[in-house]
């Protein structure tokens, strides 16, 4: 386990990210390809914790952004048992992914 990790919070949930470490996240609107998540919850730098109340002050994770996608198609599929409704419909969530700096 790395010594250095901090928590961030976006898109409404909450990862635990270190450096070098690539994930997905929701779309980021990010310029020149490059992000920074400045909604720290918790820090640690070796072995040194920071928690926020709710955010670590003055605390920002910097990230490259790797580019961005789709994911697989989700099938929805909604059936009543006779009374003949059936409905079926697809989604594909949108991500962005990133490489924490």
């Amino acid at each position: 386990m790395p010594n250095n990790f901090a928590i961030i919070e976006t898109g409404g949930k909450q990862y635990r990210v270190s450096p070098g470490m690539k994930l997905k996240v929701e779309t980021l609107a990010a310029k020149d390809g490059a992000v920074s998540f400045d909604k720290v919850l918790l820090r640690s730098t070796d072995g040194r914790v920071e928690v926020g109340a709710p955010y670590v002050a003055g605390a920002k994770i910097g990230a490259k952004v790797l580019g961005n996608g789709r994911a697989r198609k989700q099938i929805v599929f909604k059936y009543h048992s006779k009374t003949r409704f059936r409905k079926k419909k697809g989604h594909r969530q949108e991500f962005t992914e990133i490489e924490i700096q």
